[in-house]
């Protein structure tokens, strides 16, 4: 992680405290002075500030479920960030590991690990993401074929990678997905004819949005969930 991130994380210090303390020349990586927050370290990495050696607090792995007119970003926008509503120290020093949209809700998972998201957003890691979708039109009866073989997004060059869907009700379906491609739910439906009017995720990888969470409330991820993206 940055040096900057680590300090942040050893101590009490804004990220602009950080970069003051490191411009003072105090901070020393294996005994070296290091005076860019941009530097990469490790956590086995000797740190120390004045001689004192910095140890990282533990990263934090957070299942938030989403409400509407919240955002996934560090930044409030037109919207709020999600992350007002995780009551943790430093909470804007966290991020979020698969965003979604303003108007989708649902499962999110938030992390101070940087190594941790990656394994989820990475479209080599093809992890799985579950949508629960409902459609303003009658499903037609060739869509889940249609998905498993790859439908032609516009402005994409390739074909979607194979998806699952499974029919609920007539608009409404369960829609399982590896990607993670720019409004990629809504546009799959517009490419056989159809509109997304709500969409919920409710699962990521093996974590699933407890039915106890309510909109706006979140959890600590458990060991064995955490561990599943490692």
């Amino acid at each position: 992680m940055r040096l900057d991130k680590f300090i942040c994380k050893s101590t009490e210090l804004t990220r602009t405290e950080a970069k003051k303390l490191l411009k003072s020349g105090t901070v020393k990586v294996n005994d070296e002075v290091v005076k860019s927050g941009a530097q990469q370290v490790h956590e086995n990495n000797n740190i120390t500030v004045e001689g004192k050696q910095l140890v990282a607090r533990s990263s934090r792995y957070i299942l938030l479920h989403k409400p509407l007119d919240t955002i996934c970003s560090n930044v409030d926008e037109v919207y709020p960030s999600v992350l007002h509503l995780v009551d943790v120290d430093k909470a804007f020093d966290l991020h979020i590991a698969g965003r979604l949209d303003a108007d989708t809700t649902g499962l999110v998972l938030i992390t101070d690990d940087g190594r941790w998201s990656h394994n989820i957003i990475s479209p080599k890691k093809q992890c799985e993401k579950t949508y629960r979708v409902w459609l303003r039109n009658v499903l037609k009866p060739d869509t889940a074929e249609n998905f498993i073989k790859g439908v032609q997004l516009q402005g994409e060059k390739d074909l979607t990678l194979p998806a699952k869907l499974e029919q609920i009700d007539t608009n409404e379906v369960l829609l399982t997905i590896t990607e993670g491609k720019y409004h990629q739910v809504k546009r799959m439906f517009a490419a056989v004819g159809n509109k997304v009017v709500r969409l919920h995720r409710e699962q990521i990888g093996n974590v699933k949005l407890d039915e106890s969470i309510g909109p706006g409330q979140w959890r600590y991820l458990t060991d064995e969930e955490v561990n599943f993206f490692i």
